[in-house]
């Protein structure tokens, strides 16, 4: 499984970064989340400076392409040279994005009539971009999902891993991650906020059996 986590610049670290964590830590059966950006390198919203794994391009050949948020995400939504480098297919691509990043989702066209979750400030932007939006952390349907707030990354995270790998996968890696002493609370909370959401892998037929 090869994820793209799309990142530009002004990114929140949280959006990125943990979502990244959780997800590379399928290593061992072959699963690898890339830092996705439009540049070499990008500075993320608290002047943190990281290199691109990978190019924009990359998303096109990824199986899963998950996008964060950021303070420039709706300069983003207005360069359409930069939007027409994003080629993405949600019949055979899992597609997820989180706060801002749903503005992205909504301005490719990608979201339909589904309705979204996206973070406060977000939200109006999302709504006169024609989208309903929710008032919850996540939601899923089909191969698209979203995501509402910094820390439902880890949402996004299980998601993929429910619909890539299994049950028993999404559990681990969130137990891993988890506090000391609240493990089983934040596990069944993830479950909790996703599973329902959640159809078998078989179908995204670009995921492993």
């Amino acid at each position: 499984m090869q994820i793209a986590i799309l990142t530009f610049d002004g990114f929140n670290e949280l959006d990125s970064f943990i979502a990244a964590g959780i997800l590379n830590r399928m290593a061992a059966k072959g699963w690898k989340a890339h830092i996705v950006a439009p540049a070499p390198c990008v500075t993320s919203m608290n002047g943190v400076t990281i290199e691109a794994q990978r190019g924009l391009e990359f998303a096109a050949e990824a199986d899963a392409v998950l996008f964060g948020s950021g303070i420039h995400t709706r300069d983003v939504a207005r360069d359409e040279a930069l939007l027409g480098r994003i080629r993405l297919d949600p019949a055979r691509q899992l597609i997820g994005a989180q706060c801002s990043g749903t503005l992205l989702l909504a301005k490719l066209g990608l979201l339909g009539d589904r309705p979204a979750c996206t973070d406060l400030t977000t939200r109006p932007w999302v709504i006169e971009a024609g989208v309903k939006v929710l008032d919850q952390p996540f939601y899923a349907e089909g191969n698209v999902a979203t995501a509402g707030g910094c820390l439902a990354s880890q949402y996004l995270a299980v998601w993929l891993l429910l619909r890539g790998a299994g049950r028993a996968d999404a559990v681990a890696a969130m137990h891993y991650v988890a506090p000391v002493g609240q493990k089983d609370e934040y596990v069944a909370r993830a479950l909790a906020s996703v599973e329902p959401f959640v159809v078998a892998p078989a179908a995204a037929n670009c995921l492993p059996a």
